[in-house]
């Protein structure tokens, strides 16, 4: 479906699960919004951080997205949000309109969602989606750069895969850097701090076939462990696996955020 077409689904409640696989060819976005007091801290650790934090788009004051999909309201148009209050999750709801504040900043954030297209159409089995949940997703002992009060552990999703087949991952999403790029880690869980690969601390476990190894890639739900610590008043972030699908082609979003730049 067309993500035009899709927002109106989520907006009326008809979607409200994970977006994996949906709007082929389109890229999706995480969601962090917070109070303009701690944007400028916050836009900082996502230029520190690029791999987890790739910046799609910064809208100031307004819930209307611009850039990445002009039309979409952000607070109704992701199928499921979470709610922080002084770094506690308390609340997910489908609707975020009710927590808005003018103070507010949004960020949208390069999603992995995205390169896995490009995986499938090298005929790489992407497991969570073949088995029709979401991609399991990882808190790590590697931290990332602070910046002002910012400061968390990285967070990684993982998807299983032959030796040969990550080899090919790996050049193909190296091509994404606006999307998360090349996987941190290939077939060294211990390495990152993860001591059971079926035990994610987001998303749902996905099974291994003969002769798989886990490979890792930054993934945008580390704002959320960085939330928890930073403590803010009030943070609106997407739920982990339900993603803002933007109207900008993964082929040509690499194009269009560095024409941005110039």
């Amino acid at each position: 479906m067309r993500p035009e077409d899709l927002w109106i689904k989520i907006r009326n409640g008809e979607i409200t699960g994970q977006t994996s696989g949906m709007a082929n060819g389109y890229a999706q976005a995480n969601l962090v919004i917070l109070p303009e007091k701690y944007a400028g801290d916050f836009e900082e650790f996502a230029r520190k951080n690029p791999k987890p934090c790739p910046l799609l788009e910064v809208i100031h004051g307004s819930k209307f997205v611009k850039d990445m999909g002009e039309g979409a309201n952000i607070l109704t148009d992701i199928p499921k949000y979470r709610i922080f209050e002084n770094g506690v999750l308390t609340k997910e709801v489908t609707d975020a309109t009710s927590y808005w504040q003018e103070d507010f900043v949004v960020f949208l954030l390069g999603c992995s969602f995205s390169f896995e297209e490009a995986l499938m159409e090298a005929h790489i089995d992407i497991r969570h989606i073949s088995m029709g949940c979401n991609v399991p997703m990882f808190k790590t002992t590697t931290m990332c750069e602070p910046a002002g009060i910012f400061k968390g552990e990285l967070v990684v999703s993982m998807r299983p895969m032959t030796a040969q087949n990550a080899m090919i991952a790996d050049a193909i999403t190296g091509r994404f850097p606006n999307v998360h790029g090349a996987p941190i880690n290939i077939g060294h869980p211990e390495k990152l701090g993860i001591k059971d690969v079926l035990k994610p601390d987001y998303g749902d476990p996905v099974s291994f076939k003969p002769g798989e190894i886990p490979v890792f890639w930054a993934c945008g739900v580390t704002p959320q462990a960085v939330i928890e610590h930073a403590k803010l008043p009030l943070v609106i972030t997407h739920a982990p696996g339900c993603m803002f699908i933007t109207n900008k082609l993964n082929s040509e979003i690499n194009d269009f955020l560095e024409s941005k730049k110039k």
